[in-house]
């Protein structure tokens, strides 16, 4: 998906969510900024190398822990933000992580530590995480939701979840499996980290789980590869 295709979706989710334009676009130029002063950043040919034609794409939803547990997965894993934890749990290292930084970082830095490429989300309320955060990772993509720069991307896709699976359909894959990506009542505990166990959505969660579901859907009918929820 190019700009000119995501930016309709893009100016409805700042309508409903109220976000600033203005402020994505600042956070964008600071994890260029940063990339490039670290010099820690890999580009989209790098992550291309590790996505495979099936993919599985962890969500952090309640479902997520039984799933893991009895699941055999053979293909490219991305987890998406806090479901890295839960992942390590049961000692599975990702290949890819897609996070906005809300997760637990100590989670997502030893998944980084042990080889997995993280691909880090710029958004106008996430700029203290990237100064915080960025330049502890290596192996780092960048992206955004406003217009993409020459070393920050934007595949399309909202939540860290649906992102995943946009950025798994642009770079290759053929058949994406979604597994915790539950869309209820019930948030996973993975989710924040100070979230102790699994809890009741609030507004702004449930809003940003429409969103996504939309986008999925979306990309379910007008993408090439086979979606499937697990």
């Amino acid at each position: 998906m190019n700009w000119q295709q995501w930016k309709p979706f893009y100016l409805q989710i700042v309508s409903k969510m109220g976000y600033e334009i203005e402020e994505d676009r600042k956070a964008a130029l600071l994890l260029r900024r940063l990339l490039r002063e670290n010099e820690n950043y890999i580009l989209a040919e790098t992550i291309k190398e590790r996505i495979k034609e099936r993919v599985y794409v962890f969500g952090a939803g309640p479902s997520l822990d039984k799933k893991l547990k009895k699941g055999k997965f053979s293909g490219t894993l991305i987890a998406s933000d806090g479901s890295t934890s839960a992942l390590l749990e049961q000692g599975i290292i990702p290949d890819i992580i897609v996070t906005d930084l809300d997760g637990c970082f100590e989670d997502i830095k030893k998944a980084n530590d042990l080889g997995a490429y993280v691909v880090v989300h710029a958004h106008g309320d996430n700029m203290d995480k990237l100064e915080a955060y960025v330049p502890k990772l290596k192996n780092v993509m960048g992206t955004c939701q406003t217009e993409p720069l020459d070393i920050v991307y934007n595949f399309g896709g909202f939540t860290d979840g649906d992102r995943a699976v946009f950025l798994a359909e642009e770079l290759g894959a053929r058949e994406i499996f979604l597994i915790g990506f539950d869309f209820g009542e019930i948030v996973g505990k993975w989710s924040k980290p100070y979230l102790k166990e699994h809890s009741p959505i609030w507004e702004s969660k449930k809003k940003k789980f429409e969103i996504a579901q939309a986008l999925l859907e979306w990309l379910k009918k007008n993408g090439r590869a086979e979606i499937t929820k697990l």
